[in-house]
């Protein structure tokens, strides 16, 4: 059988290429994926209990752009979710990110209202400013508090997330955890927050159902790749496992999820808590928020990262530093050499940090930019 395209991966990346080349172009797909399942990091399932779990901890839709929202909405209906997170510190539960109602959780009024105060002639209402700046410009008692949520809600989950100080990571990393000054306890404040109706799984079903598309799982791409006849591969695999790590691995951090199932309709108060301080877990995720299930009973999905060992577990997370970047170079001139007979995009393709949405978009614009042209 031959094809237009051989498509490495089953993820956002490659669903939404894989559904674009198919429905605009009428051109022919073979999605090749390792799992036993599409939808990459963002597959969800029911579990045993009838609970709507995401097998790989949670995935929160959120974005900015209208064309991402649009786009996904062919495939799926939405329930709208605003997701909120609290952090327990020093016993306490407080708004994350660290805002402007966590400091009257934590401190007495009066000296939360001159902090507030201070926070607002320096920085003004509504604005996110990253912990790192906040340390780097505070003075007097704007010096203490930046100090006070570096330690306590910035600093030792950084370290168990990425296993390195704040400080040795990118600052397009550090930067998604602010400090924001306002009152609004939403993790999110994009004007497009939802949860797809039926679970991510569903959608990515309806995005691969065309006769053009055929999907080959539990399979490793070198298998098959002498087996059958296309014209061009995208590649949404690690950059670096398919030019045989010739530059060295890629760095990743990974994580460890456990899944348990409570006897009771509510365990938390809040989509999830995180544990800045306490304990080995970053987080805990009770899946009913997401999904807004109604049950007897709830499941929640406890976090551990660890770091990422090829062929042991998945890689997560791509740890960005100048070092990396600059591998990623190497490997990236090898990409030139190809001259277009390979494509690469997504987070682990690309090596960045990608948000879904984000990941939409860059897809979208992979096709509209490299391939329908």
């Amino acid at each position: 059988m031959k094809f237009d395209w051989l498509i490495i991966g089953a993820g956002y990346s490659a669903c939404v290429i894989a559904e674009r080349v198919a429905n605009e172009l009428g051109q022919r797909v073979l999605i090749v994926e390792k799992r036993d399942h599409i939808g990459g990091n963002a597959y969800d399932y029911y579990n045993e209990h009838g609970i709507l779990v995401h097998k790989y901890g949670p995935h929160i839709f959120h974005t900015k752009s209208k064309k991402v929202w649009d786009y996904l909405s062919q495939f799926t209906e939405w329930r709208h979710y605003y997701h909120h997170v609290l952090g327990v510190v020093e016993g306490k539960k407080v708004p994350v990110p660290f805002n402007l109602n966590s400091l009257y959780a934590l401190f007495p009024p009066k000296y939360a209202e001159k902090l507030e105060n201070l926070l607002l002639e320096n920085f003004g209402f509504g604005v996110k400013v990253p912990i790192l700046k906040l340390r780097e410009h505070a003075s007097g008692d704007l010096t203490f508090l930046a100090e006070y949520i570096y330690e306590n809600v910035f600093l030792r989950y950084t370290m168990k997330q990425w296993g390195v100080k704040p400080e040795e990571l990118d600052r397009a990393v550090t930067g998604r955890v602010p400090v924001y000054i306002s009152r609004d306890n939403r993790y999110f404040q994009d004007p497009y927050q939802a949860m797809p109706k039926l679970g991510y799984t569903e959608m990515f079903r309806r995005m691969l159902a065309h006769p053009n598309i055929k999907v080959l799982l539990n399979t490793d791409y070198r298998e098959i790749i002498n087996e059958v006849k296309f014209n061009r591969i995208l590649c949404t695999g690690p950059i670096d496992t398919f030019f045989d790590y010739m530059y060295g691995e890629l760095p990743y951090r990974s994580l460890r999820f456990q899944f348990e199932t409570l006897d009771q309709e509510q365990y938390q108060e809040v989509g999830t808590v995180n544990y800045p301080n306490d304990y080995d877990i970053t987080r805990i995720t009770e899946q009913k928020y997401l999904s807004g299930q109604t049950s007897p009973k709830t499941t929640l999905v406890m976090e551990y990262p660890q770091a990422y060992v090829p062929g042991k577990n998945d890689p997560y997370y791509p740890i960005l530093n100048e070092e990396n970047r600059e591998r990623l170079e190497l490997y990236l001139k090898e990409v030139e050499k190809l001259n277009g007979s390979v494509l690469f995009a997504g987070r682990l393709a690309d090596y960045k940090y990608y948000d879904m949405d984000h990941a939409v978009l860059r897809a979208l614009g992979v096709f509209e930019k490299e391939i329908a042209k």
